[in-house]
């Protein structure tokens, strides 16, 4: 009785102790002890004390890549700027740091059009961009240059969960925070949680990065080109059990999956405009979906005659819910008298602006929202189309939109004969006069429109796309359609839309009608 036996294959946790050399074990007995014990063992295990990387005064446990003036201590921040290099960290002792699960945190302040990024799960090299580990982009407005315009902002995991919506003005500093638990990578910039990146297994490999995969390495502060300056302070971290969490399942990389990979390795922005919050669906619900999926959003506010919101007060207070979230903000002009309804400068408060044809006046002038059967009366299809056509190059020459939606849309009463109707005369119409004003054309997903041919002839024209989906309830719409018309119709990073900044947006740029 006063040894503990180990049962057969057991671990040999207390061997042959016995318990008057333990005085606490007469208090506890043997079921505290071991519970007792195992809590310590449990806490040690849930996370690992905070290591500082940067001793804020010199580059100490750092070693620089190809350039390394690159890098320097300033002000008690690393400062990148200079050619391209890399800073690795090294550690302080004799063996190479190698972290698996952790979670990193760092106070990061960018210049105006810096390009930067940190990296994970990484290995020294002496030269050219990190082959291994990930990257987690820093990039608040960074403009084209030499023919490349980086589109993926602050905080995406770059190319597999991309964020395309600036959250950090420029020279402000940051607190940028990593957690790696494999095979699930969360990224947090400030507040917002903008990654729930969860790798498949196999992992969905882009072709040309075979070393982005989670396994384990090092860290490393990117110096991207001269003209990007970037310093990082108080970088920290702290090690996480190896163990995979609780309720994590590893997805399957289906065809969407893998394209949706390829295209954000590709710069192609993955955002839907054309989202709105009905059926119950919740800001948040859309904010897990993007995190999931890498699909961003942008949430539109139907704004016009006979919807809920009919003024600038109106307008102003859907804007001010959604104005500091992950989401971009649009407002969906609705009839031809919204530039009646609302003021100039509360339409340049949001991100974008756009509108249909779905709401026009008849040959009778009957004001007509052709979704509604009972509203739509065809007597001459011809000069339905016409009259159509006629209406969306008014909109598009005089309306102060960024795109438009639901484009090629006809009421169920002709949707049958679309490639008969749309002719080539008068998608040539609609093209140009979208060309000649900068208006860039919806790819809709749900509607399956415009059909392949528009798309490219818009394309040769100029044109600029954007992807929406128009949810009519609380599902989200998947965008089957558009990834598929991106391939088939040939489309590239260089054919989308983006949000305009403050001052040059449509209502400013052709000012506003009279």
């Amino acid at each position: 009785m006063g040894r503990i036996e180990k049962r057969r294959g057991a671990p040999d946790l207390f061997p042959r102790v016995r318990p008057r050399k333990l005085p606490w074990m007469k208090r506890w007995g043997w079921q505290g002890t071991v519970a007792v014990l195992l809590l310590a063992i449990g806490s040690r295990a849930q996370a690992g004390d905070w290591l500082e990387l940067f001793d804020g005064h010199s580059l100490e446990g750092w070693r620089a890549s190809e350039n390394p003036a690159t890098f320097r201590v300033e002000q008690g921040a690393i400062v990148a700027h200079g050619p391209r290099a890399h800073l690795y960290y090294v550690g302080r002792g004799p063996a190479e740091p190698e972290f698996k699960n952790f979670e990193l945190e760092a106070e990061i302040s960018a210049a105006p059009g810096a390009n930067s990024g940190l990296y994970f799960h990484t290995a020294w090299q002496e030269t050219g961009w990190p082959a291994r580990g990930f990257e987690v982009q820093i990039n608040h407005s960074a403009q084209p240059h030499q023919g490349y315009w980086e589109l993926k902002k602050t905080g995406s995991l770059y190319g597999l969960r991309n964020v395309h919506k600036q959250l950090v003005a420029d020279e402000e500093w940051f607190r940028l925070r990593i957690v790696v638990e494999t095979p699930r990578v969360r990224v947090y910039v400030n507040d917002h949680w903008v990654v729930d990146y969860v790798e498949p297994e196999p992992p969905a490999l882009p072709g040309h990065r075979p070393g982005r995969r989670l396994g384990q390495g090092t860290f490393a502060l990117q110096g991207h080109d001269p003209a990007s300056r970037v310093a990082f302070r108080r970088i920290r971290v702290r090690r996480l059990p190896d163990e995979l969490p609780p309720g994590i399942q590893r997805p399957v990389a289906d065809e969407t999956w893998r394209r949706m990979i390829e295209l954000g390795m590709a710069n192609v922005p993955l955002v839907d405009f054309h989202a709105h919050l009905k059926g119950g669906l919740t800001l948040e619900e859309v904010l897990a979906h993007m995190r999931r999926t890498g699909m961003n959003y942008g949430l539109a506010a139907n704004c016009g005659l006979g919807f809920a919101i009919t003024n600038d007060a109106g307008a102003m207070a859907y804007l001010q819910t959604l104005r500091h979230t992950p989401v971009f903000v649009g407002l969906q002009a609705e009839g031809r008298e919204w530039t009646r309804l609302f003021s100039a400068s509360t339409v340049a408060q949001f991100d974008y602006v756009f509108t249909d044809a779905m709401t026009l006046f008849d040959a009778r002038g009957r004001r007509t929202r052709l979704w509604l059967a009972e509203e739509v009366q065809i007597e001459d299809p011809q000069a339905f189309m016409d009259r159509l056509v006629d209406t969306i190059v008014h909109i598009l020459d005089h309306e102060p939109i960024d795109f438009y939606a639901n484009p090629t849309y006809l009421p169920d009463a002709l949707a049958s004969r679309y490639d008969a109707l749309w002719t080539p005369e008068r998608r040539r119409r609609v093209i140009e006069a979208a060309a000649r004003n900068g208006v860039a054309i919806e790819i809709n997903s749900r509607l399956e429109l415009p059909k392949p041919d528009f798309i490219r002839e818009a394309k040769a024209a100029g044109v600029k796309f954007t992807l929406g989906s128009n949810n009519p309830d609380r599902a989200l719409v998947p965008h089957t359609y558009g990834l598929r018309m991106i391939r088939e119709c040939g489309l590239s990073w260089q054919d989308f839309w983006m949000p305009r900044p403050d001052g040059s947006k449509p209502v400013q740029r052709r000012g506003w009608p009279r």
